[in-house]
């Protein structure tokens, strides 16, 4: 890769994160940040991302036992691949305040067991998504056998998901489906796998809120609440 496409790639890579931030604000409210409660899980799941650094400053062998090397063994490196970092210390950085960010924001929205079910299929889901569209090569893979922006991205397009289909404004859901739109752009032009992943997050994202919506009990944000007993409808 040359220069000039290595910074294209990295530009627009952070653009699409600060498109998909942008439109997890707006989901969950601007005004409404500074009252949100503490999103501990997300608090937790950053805490595992800086320990696994502490642990790779600490051990210099941890990136060859816990990284996504497909040439080495080990059923946990899916896992704890995520949590390693192999961008130096600005990637690290960004990938870890980026986790940070998007995390407690999907947890405001989603809620902690689904942020967190969400985040894991950020881990699990694409290398399964690409093989079954034979894309099998590791530019899909924006972890490069290490890393957190891949399911970071992906958690971060369900957001947009979200807005896409509870905005009441044009406006929002227009600049929503911005985010997979461009996400494809970025895969066709770069073979960017950021771009990759936040087209599987959207599409899961809006899966899981459209299912949510048609079940009895409040399984989403803005899905019905439980179904309230007959008997007590009647009272008063």
């Amino acid at each position: 890769m040359s220069c000039v496409s290595a910074i294209a790639f990295h530009v627009t890579t952070a653009v699409l994160m600060v498109l998909m931030f942008r439109t997890g604000v707006l989901l969950i409210g601007e005004d409404t940040i500074r009252r949100r409660p503490v999103p501990y899980a997300a608090v937790a799941v950053t805490a595992v991302a800086v320990g696994a650094v502490v642990l790779q400053l600490c051990w210099s062998g941890a990136m060859d036992a816990l990284d996504g090397d497909p040439r080495q063994s080990g059923w946990w490196r899916v896992v704890t691949s995520v949590f390693m970092q192999n961008g130096g210390v600005s990637g690290a950085v960004w990938n870890i305040i980026t986790l940070a960010v998007i995390a407690a924001l999907a947890q405001w929205f989603w809620g902690s067991p689904l942020m967190l079910a969400l985040f894991a299929a950020g881990i699990l889901l694409p290398e399964h998504v690409d093989a079954l569209f034979g894309e099998t090569a590791r530019s899909t893979d924006p972890r490069n056998f290490a890393g957190s922006s891949g399911a970071t991205y992906f958690l971060a397009a369900t957001l947009a998901a979200g807005l896409a289909l509870t905005a009441p404004a044009a406006k929002e859901r227009a600049l929503a489906v911005c985010a997979p739109a461009a996400g494809l752009a970025m895969w066709l032009a770069q073979e960017n796998g950021h771009g990759l992943v936040a087209c599987y997050g959207f599409v899961l994202g809006g899966a899981v809120l459209l299912i949510g919506r048609r079940l009895p009990f409040r399984f989403v944000p803005g899905t019905a609440a439980t179904a309230v007993p007959p008997s007590a409808a009647t009272e008063g």
